[in-house]
């Protein structure tokens, strides 16, 4: 069993490794669902770990209709993602109608190449049509599509990811990522029929700064400025320990 995890710093993918997780999805801002990272991070990142690593390729968060420009910008990434050796990158784009954006997503396989590994990713939980968005991601090429099953949550998706296992028909890779947990993994991937998952695996890690101003907010207020989520190896322990 597969296990992706999703993390956002170098640390977090040495704790996946040393966690004994096969493969990284590296974003940054995992609070607006993932953007992608600095260009230094993918590649401190691939000098310090020796599994998988998938990179993020989301210009900005909110919805998946991009502008001529931020596209280039994901071709861009992409093709710096190819220099720098990483396994593979992660993206998605619809039409204002919901539907998979053909031209687009076949310009991003393309600037790929043979060399990337493709994921299609949770934009396929807001498309229109799911298993209309599925053959067209077959058509294309992608390799495997990163689904809740067009719910909040895996668990609260699972009869529509199996439809799409059902469908798929080993044409591509179906991988379930949303609320999956140490308690409910091995349900989910015994139900569905899946041969990989993709979760979170974090700890809380209190800031070690003594002097702290609590009335300067740095990110969105409300949130923690002085402890944080990271990757901790024993959660992605428990989730292979499903098994």
């Amino acid at each position: 069993m597969l296990f992706e995890v999703c993390l956002q710093s170098v640390d977090d993918a040495v704790a996946a490794q040393a966690g004994g997780a096969q493969r990284v999805e590296l974003c940054a801002a995992l609070v607006e669902g993932g953007i992608t990272p600095s260009l230094g991070t993918i590649r401190a990142c691939r000098d310090a770990v020796d599994i998988d690593i998938m990179v993020m390729i989301r210009p900005r968060g909110g919805d998946f209709y991009y502008t001529k420009w931020e596209l280039d910008a994901m071709a861009k990434d992409i093709a710096e993602c190819r220099k720098v050796g990483v396994t593979g990158v992660v993206f998605g784009m619809l039409t204002q109608n919901g539907l998979v954006a053909r031209t687009q997503v076949q310009q991003m396989v393309e600037e790929a190449g043979r060399d990337l590994s493709i994921t299609f990713h949770r934009a396929f939980d807001v498309s229109a049509d799911p298993f209309a968005a599925l053959d067209t991601l077959i058509e294309l090429g992608v390799d495997r599509v990163l689904t809740s099953g067009q719910a909040a949550t895996v668990p609260e998706g699972k009869e529509m990811i199996r439809e799409l296992v059902d469908r798929s028909a080993s044409r591509i890779g179906i991988l379930p990522g949303g609320g999956i947990t140490p308690e409910n993994v091995a349900e989910m991937v015994a139900f569905t029929g899946v041969s990989e998952f993709h979760a979170t695996a974090f700890a809380t890690l209190e800031s070690p700064m003594v002097h702290r101003n609590p009335a300067v907010y740095m990110g969105i207020p409300g949130l923690p400025e002085y402890d944080r989520q990271v990757t901790s190896p024993a959660e992605v322990r428990r989730l292979l320990a499903a098994f």
